[in-house]
């Protein structure tokens, strides 16, 4: 696949380097070539005209929720402990019907605009409901994105001082034990796979000390990574110190939860000490600026966070506490919301653009995405230039992508192969997939 005569190539190699007119040869799923001119050896290649476009790499999302997408536009002022637990008896009902139509939603959101890798933490297993980890994973490969999901848990219900429903929680050696023959049926460990499993225990108010110590342990013995969701609230550090005597970042240290296999979502609540401890570790960090402020969470602290080296990437998180699956977007929010509290100078655009590619990357502990270099895997959005939204917006072209009207990308290629076509899916039909969401939407709202 040869992609040419883009206005940019946005490499986001370790230089930074943008190629005006620069196209890309893509080779068996991989990065062949990147320059300007005519490459070697691309007689017989499939075409594609990138003018007025800019390239950019395939955007990585670190944290998501997809089954929450039929329930968006719910709980719409409460913090996160009310928002869970009006939610949560919702949640209670999950089923695969539910899980199949809600992720293609979500998927299909992230793929138009142009995320071509995203994880997903689903959590919520009631009894004798089977094939919810398993439809997002079909759906995720009908629509061709690269998927990272999360085998998550809860254990700690309500009758036992938790927050969740105990209709919604499980025995936590069935946790342990069905989380380790996820990893060892779908987790593919090798270059350029297009899935593999980590293993994630909720948070400290649903998940016993013991089940968030022994998935650690699982998790470094099998090879995989770790996520949970910690430090997003005021009310949660309240819990951590009330509970466990500990803030919630010297609570997971204690646990054995953190480490470069580690990346953690939310992060708003840090002090200093704990911006330190994370970069020191190799800790990532699933920065979610829509979610924590649709909430009223905070803003988390990403320009201390990179500037002591710790690695950072963007996440959309769940539909109902975003209620928008769009990493343009996203990457546009977390501009705009650290430099509301840091000024402009708090960030860069490039500087954005970088941690929902190469941070993403970096979270997921992929060194085989996450830029547009030759052996890197072939995966490249196209972000078409034409239209109303972005006339005017000449003097910088990768800086209109972030500062004007997000739109679904013109093309999205992953593993060489075709995603979305001049705004559309290529392997499924968008009307369809929300079609079936709606239709469960409707029956979720009839059944109160």
């Amino acid at each position: 696949m040869l992609i040419e005569a883009c206005e940019v190539v946005v490499t986001m190699d370790d230089a930074g380097t943008e190629i005006a007119g620069g196209s890309l040869l893509i080779e068996n799923g991989a990065i062949a070539w990147v320059g300007t001119g005519a490459p070697p050896d691309a007689d017989g290649a499939e075409r594609i005209d990138g003018r007025g476009s800019v390239a950019i790499p395939g955007m990585v999302n670190t944290h998501h929720h997809l089954y929450q997408t039929v329930t968006r536009a719910r709980a719409l002022d409460q913090g996160l402990f009310g928002w869970l637990t009006e939610l949560y008896p919702v949640w209670a009902d999950v089923n695969e019907d539910w899980e199949r139509a809600a992720s293609r939603v979500g998927l299909a959101e992230l793929a138009l605009s142009g995320c071509s890798t995203t994880t997903d933490h689903h959590y919520v297993f009631p009894r004798g409901i089977e094939g919810l980890l398993e439809a997002e994973i079909d759906a995720a490969r009908e629509l061709g994105l690269r998927f990272h999901p999360c085998r998550g848990s809860m254990d700690l219900g309500q009758s036992a001082g938790g927050l969740p429903p105990d209709s919604v929680v499980q025995d936590t050696d069935a946790i342990l034990a069905q989380t380790e023959e996820t990893v060892r049926r779908y987790h593919d460990p090798e270059p350029g796979a297009m899935l593999r499993i980590a293993v994630a225990p909720c948070s400290p108010f649903s998940v016993t000390d013991r089940l968030m110590r022994e998935s650690a342990e699982l998790a470094r013995r099998l090879g995989v990574r770790l996520h949970t969701h910690i430090a997003e609230t005021t009310d949660e550090e309240t819990y951590c110190i009330e509970t466990f005597g500990r803030r919630p970042i010297e609570l997971l240290e204690d646990q054995g939860w953190l480490g470069p296999e580690v990346w953690l979502a939310h992060c708003v609540h840090l002090d200093d000490k704990d911006v330190r401890r994370i970069a020191e570790t190799g800790s990532g960090v699933a920065w979610c600026p829509s979610s924590n402020m649709r909430i009223g969470s905070g803003i988390a602290p990403a320009r201390a966070l990179l500037d002591a080296g710790a690695t950072v990437g963007l996440g959309v998180d769940g539909s109902a506490s975003n209620d928008v699956g769009d990493m343009l977007a996203e990457a546009r929010q977390a501009l705009l919301s650290a430099r509301g509290v840091g000024g402009p100078g708090a960030m860069t655009i490039r500087e954005a653009l970088r941690v929902a590619t190469r941070g993403g990357a970096a979270c997921l502990g992929r060194d085989d995405i996450g830029s547009l270099e030759p052996g890197k895997r072939g995966d490249v959005a196209l972000v078409g230039l034409d239209g109303l939204g972005f006339a005017g917006a000449e003097a910088d072209p990768v800086a209109a992508i972030l500062l004007c009207a997000p739109r679904a990308v013109r093309h999205l290629i992953v593993e060489g192969r075709q995603v979305v076509r001049e705004g559309g899916l290529v392997n499924a039909d968008e009307d369809d997939i929300a079609a079936e969401a709606r239709r469960v939407g409707r029956r979720l709202v009839a059944e109160g």
